[in-house]
């Protein structure tokens, strides 16, 4: 069997680059791939122009370092990447609970919030304001608003709709808080 065909190539030097290429990618499929391409680019240099028996083993091995190396390279930067992404996820969850922890319920109440709620309230027309304190302030369900105001359900939704829309207008640096309560 002549010494440069793949068959020949492949038996004789996949078991050592297979090893030397796993001890440095540290990975089984990564190094099958390696040495899969190496053994290929080989064997294509091979048939492009001959090369003496003595000088195929360095040949293979520059190829096989070079591949393991482009591996290499290219898992640190994931790794790199990977890292970055979970930065700015421990930042971001950081900033979370940061938020979190200095919420304070009584703050949703202060006297700032109220003001800005009733001058907020005294802007809308006299029908949103009312259709509003009774859905909010004194838990009437839509339909039961709609009939004591001789209203359509729709219509009380409208009104709630547009109460919510101009309180999230003027309290939108409190919103996180206040969704809990009024949303």
């Amino acid at each position: 069997m002549p010494e440069n065909t793949f068959n020949h190539i492949y038996t004789s030097y996949y078991k050592k680059s297979f090893f030397f290429a796993k001890s440095y990618v540290h990975d089984d499929w990564a190094a099958e791939d390696i040495v899969s391409e190496s053994l290929i680019k080989l064997w294509e240099r091979l048939k492009a122009e001959p090369v003496e028996a003595k000088y195929i083993p360095p040949l293979l091995l520059t190829i096989l370092k070079n591949k393991a190396l482009d591996y290499l390279k290219h898992e640190e930067v994931k790794r790199v990447a990977f890292d970055d992404i979970a930065d700015w996820h421990q930042q971001e969850l950081s900033i979370r609970i940061s938020a979190l922890e200095a919420c304070n319920p009584d703050d949703i109440f202060s006297e700032e919030i109220q003001r800005i709620v009733r001058e907020t309230l005294g802007s809308l027309s006299e029908q949103t304001r009312t259709v509003f304190l009774l859905s909010r302030y004194d838990n009437k369900s839509n339909k039961d608003i709609a009939e004591e105001l001789q209203l359509s359900v729709k219509s009380v939704e409208y009104h709630i709709s547009k109460a919510l829309k101009a309180l999230r207008i003027s309290l939108k640096d409190y919103l996180p808080l206040l969704f809990f309560f009024y949303g």
